[in-house]
């Protein structure tokens, strides 16, 4: 076995693949300490800069002295707790669903919806860029999984004309996570509809940033609980702390409660997160400042980088990548950025196409515009180098 795996753990060296942590060692911010560095971090999904707010800690540390720092088992055993319940009964008010399930992480969330709802004679339709766990479902589910072109309605009507007997699920990202483009949801909507089909979102990356008040992809694009009736987000993200949920009909939740085999045989969250994650949930609702801001920041970089040249793919949200090309370019702009004092990930195969890696900058609430300023400039000088 050792010989055999430090074949393949050679070999992604190679190719310049090879994957390492670094270690962070001070509170998610636009400034962090990595490895003993001060660095500015264009790197991080803490896209309201909600990971360290003063009142979300209050509400864990408050909670950590009245539940403890477990929750001792899953949600149907002993560790379904009123923190729980309270914050998956506020997330169906926010999100305008009839109810909302609780998962611990978003990974979770997908395969648990997936496998629960889909099994063999069954067909899913999947984007081509759809997050690996939304991708690993489907392979567990036992369906006929297909995927269509990158945001093509057409592509996916073809596919669900030839569909046979069974049910048929639709499966996207709401925001994809490495391209940050949005996914057409009011056509895929309408598309599923035609075809009888059900429509799952997964919104981790829109969920608090998008729409008016921070509701993702669903309210940007106006949808209720029929139009789109899978709603899966995350909460480590946009509100800043940890774990998922899946919100839609009753019948679905009691479906997800009963057949779910990621909820049912997994410890709950602990209490201190569900109890933390209900205040973000109301900053987000109250203090819209900070999308505000967000969206100034996200227009200011792209109208520079435009003046700058550099090669974005197009994007509205706060993910905005750089397309470099080939790995070892990748890897050498992103060192250079760590030398100027800035920490922004090398994006490399097999996460996205071969020739298609890029550094994934992504912007936060906290950050200046004098910092998104000053990288610009970082990557005006450094990215021809890095190309040579």
């Amino acid at each position: 076995m050792e010989q055999i795996l430090q074949q393949r753990l050679d070999e992604r060296k190679r190719q310049s693949l090879y994957r390492a942590r670094k270690t962070i060692i001070s509170a998610q911010g636009a400034s962090v300490v990595v490895d003993g560095k001060q660095l500015v971090g264009f790197c991080s999904n803490d896209y309201l800069s909600l990971a360290n707010h003063p009142e979300i800690n209050k509400a864990a540390k408050a909670a950590i002295d009245k539940y403890g720092v477990g929750s001792g088992a899953s949600h149907l055993v002993c560790g379904h707790s009123s923190e729980h319940q309270a914050l998956e009964e506020e997330l169906a008010v926010f999100t305008g669903r009839d109810r909302a399930l609780l998962f611990s992480t978003g990974y979770m969330a997908n395969l648990g919806v997936i496998t629960a709802l889909l099994s063999k004679g069954d067909e899913l339709f999947e984007d081509k860029l759809n997050h690996a766990s939304l991708l690993d479902g489907g392979l567990l589910s036992g369906a006929r999984m297909q995927r269509f072109l990158h945001n093509d309605t057409a592509s996916l009507e073809l596919k669900l004309a030839k569909a046979k007997s069974g049910n048929k699920l639709i499966a996207v990202d709401g925001v994809f996570s490495m391209d940050g483009d949005t996914a057409p949801l009011a056509d895929l909507s309408s598309c599923a509809q035609r075809h009888q089909a059900w429509l799952m979102v997964d919104d981790a990356h829109g969920f608090g940033v998008l729409g008016k008040n921070g509701g993702g992809s669903s309210e940007h694009f106006g949808l209720d609980q029929q139009q789109l009736p899978i709603l899966m987000a995350t909460l480590g993200k946009g509100l800043g702390t940890f774990g998922a949920f899946v919100a839609g009909s009753n019948t679905l939740i009691e479906a997800l409660i009963q057949f779910s085999r990621s909820y049912i045989y997994t410890t709950a969250m602990p209490p201190s997160i569900a109890a933390s994650t209900r205040v973000g949930l109301r900053l987000l609702q109250t203090e819209s400042w900070r999308r505000q801001h967000l969206a100034e920041l996200i227009s200011y970089f792209k109208h520079e980088a435009a003046l700058l040249n550099l090669p974005l793919i197009k994007s509205d949200t706060a993910i905005q990548p750089l397309l470099v090309g080939n790995a070892d370019a990748a890897l050498a702009l992103s060192a250079g950025l760590e030398a100027k004092g800035f920490w922004v990930s090398a994006i490399r195969p097999p996460t996205v196409p071969v020739g298609s890696a890029r550094l994934r900058i992504t912007l936060s609430a906290a950050h200046s515009k004098e910092q998104v300023e000053q990288l610009l400039q970082a990557l005006a000088t450094l990215l021809p180098c890095a190309r040579l």
